[in-house]
């Protein structure tokens, strides 16, 4: 809650006055010394240059740490003390800059403004950022961290700070800003399954879901707004369906209500689960209805789980093993290659660790997940055999998903030769995320798609995907065989020993450039629950996401 008072002369901090030189306030290891006291020539290591050598250098060589801290000064003076011309010319691109730190003070409403600037290291300055937000009646205390980036400019060389809205507040990007003023959106009480409260204190990777929550049903689930600052998004954090969200509240406004589909107990145990593995995200649907019981991340930046667009690597084989039974291109205990390569359209596709299965079936090869069993068929398929089966049988990559906060329901782009080939395995440009993948591992239990939501249709009328075919009961039949298979005998066995009844799984491992360790998938369901899993850049799914989505499944009810 704001402090409710008028504030008629409200106390400016003058920038710190040493020997008759104005300077920003300065913590860390000696920055500022130099600019303040006039240090001469001397870099980094404390050898002493001609001023023409240094000069020279300034120009063409690497930033000394005198130069870095005089600049970060520079900069950090002139905004302390509200002089935006001077701030903005202080950086590479004094345009933006001066656009963001005129809103500052204008639109942010933000006083007072106090900047201490931490220990160098390399080109990066660290700084805390102190202030006061007043609107009308109302004032509270502002307090975050940034940081700063000091680079040549092109041309002379003088150091600048490298322009980014995130210097300001690291909640920008590029087109936002940040405003203060009656929230445009109320805020709203997101309830679980059950009617409890759901708050970051109790999930912590809950927030992003509860800013899409306010987002779309705030101004319809019968709040009042508040005061708030608030980081308001641009066109470019829009087409990547980022929220705006509050920074600060000064008057808290009444919350409208909205109930989700969502599990306190999956959902804590998720929390618990993701917490282990960094860089891990995973969802729990019920396969009959589409209701998501669970969702978290271990990172609290980005809703992988819900919005993620990832290669799925050999996860996506269940979807492309129902299209090779439909289409009498492989039977579950007949007779299906399974080579140490197979080349198609310029590549030469292989096997994990290079192994073959002579004689082998279908369950064979899906059980080992054998990636040359399915890019073998690529020469019976037509470019586009797999998006329609996608799009089709399990509702996919056709954009129209409404989970009641934003999502990405999947790609799979008509692709031909090597690219089409390597999607058969959930490579090339297919992307997923954990949603995805659980709303797969549901379509097989179920036997008919179901599109996933979080708030249910009946409260904002509006209308689920629906998928256009099913698959036949001999091709459902196999499948589930298939999935039951990998999750007792293949390579979901381990992770799924201790899940008990009626279940099925499948493991992944997408390679991405760059990366040394692949991406860790698993999906799976048991009785009538359906998840997936995610752990980036930590190696084989079955023994990374494996035992967070088995451990979930474990929960269910079977």
């Amino acid at each position: 809650m704001g402090n409710r008072k008028r504030v008629a002369e409200r106390r400016k901090t003058p920038p710190a006055v040493l020997g008759g030189v104005i300077a920003v306030v300065v913590g860390g290891a000696g920055l500022g010394a130099y600019a303040l006291f006039g240090g001469g020539g001397e870099d980094g290591d404390g050898t002493r240059t001609s001023s023409a050598q240094q000069a020279e250098e300034a120009r063409t060589g690497p930033l000394s740490a005198a130069e870095v801290t005089d600049a970060a000064e520079r900069f950090l003076t002139a905004w302390q003390q509200g002089k935006v011309s001077e701030a903005a010319e202080a950086t590479d691109d004094p345009e933006a800059a001066t656009a963001l730190l005129t809103g500052y003070t204008k639109d942010a409403r933000v006083e007072d403004v106090t900047l201490t600037a931490g220990t160098r290291t390399g080109d990066k300055v660290p700084f805390s950022v102190k202030g006061t937000v007043a609107y009308g009646d109302f004032t509270e205390p502002l307090a975050y961290d940034s940081a700063l980036t000091v680079v040549r400019r092109a041309g002379d060389g003088e150091p600048q700070v490298a322009w980014a809205p995130s210097v300001v507040h690291p909640d920008l990007k590029d087109g936002d800003r940040l405003v203060t003023g009656e929230a445009g959106t109320p805020p709203v009480k997101a309830l679980d399954r059950d009617g409890g409260e759901l708050t970051t204190a109790a999930y912590p990777s809950i927030g992003l879901v509860l800013d899409g929550l306010r987002e779309k049903y705030g101004k319809s689930a019968g709040g009042e707004a508040g005061i708030e600052l608030r980081v308001v998004r641009g066109e470019e954090s829009k087409k990547a369906e980022a929220s705006d969200r509050t920074v600060l509240e000064l008057s808290k406004g009444t919350p409208g209500t909205v109930r989700t589909t969502l599990d306190p107990k999956l959902q804590a145990a998720a929390e618990e689960q993701v917490a282990k593995k960094a860089r891990s995200s995973v969802v729990v649907l019920r396969a009959s209805t589409g209701e998501i019981l669970a969702a978290a991340n271990a990172s609290r930046g980005f809703n992988t789980a819900l919005q993620g667009s990832l290669a799925p690597g050999s996860t996506f084989k269940v979807l492309t093993a129902s299209m090779l039974i439909e289409k009498g291109l492989a039977s579950i205990d007949e007779k299906h290659p399974c080579p140490k390569y197979f080349s198609y359209g310029g590549w030469k596709f292989q096997n994990l660790d290079k192994f073959d299965i002579k004689g082998g079936t279908f369950r064979d090869s899906f059980g080992a997940s054998c990636n040359t069993a399915f890019i073998s068929q690529a020469p019976e398929l037509t470019d586009d055999d797999l998006t329609k089966q996608a799009q089709q049988v399990f509702g996919l990559a056709k954009d129209d998903w409404q989970v009641g906060v934003s999502s990405f329901d999947g790609a799979v782009p008509v692709q031909k030769d090597a690219p089409m080939a390597a999607s058969l395995i959930g490579q090339g440009g297919v992307r997923m995320n954990p949603l995805n993948m659980a709303s797969v591992s549901a379509t097989v239990k179920a036997g008919v798609f179901h599109q996933p939501y979080l708030v249910a249709p009946e409260v904002d009328n509006r209308t689920l995907a629906t998928a256009s075919r099913t698959m036949s009961p001999q091709t459902l039949s196999q499948l589930r065989e298939l999935m039951s298979y990998t999750a007792t005998s293949g390579t979901a066995a381990t992770a799924m020993a201790g899940v008990s009844g009626d279940k099925g799984a499948k493991t992944g491992s997408a390679e991405v450039d760059g990366q040394k360790k692949p991406n860790g998938w698993f999906t799976a369901y048991r009785g009538d629950l359906a998840a997936a899993g995610v752990v980036q850049a930590a190696g084989h799914g079955g023994k990374t996401a494996g035992p967070i989505v088995a451990s979930l499944l474990k929960l269910g009810d079977g």
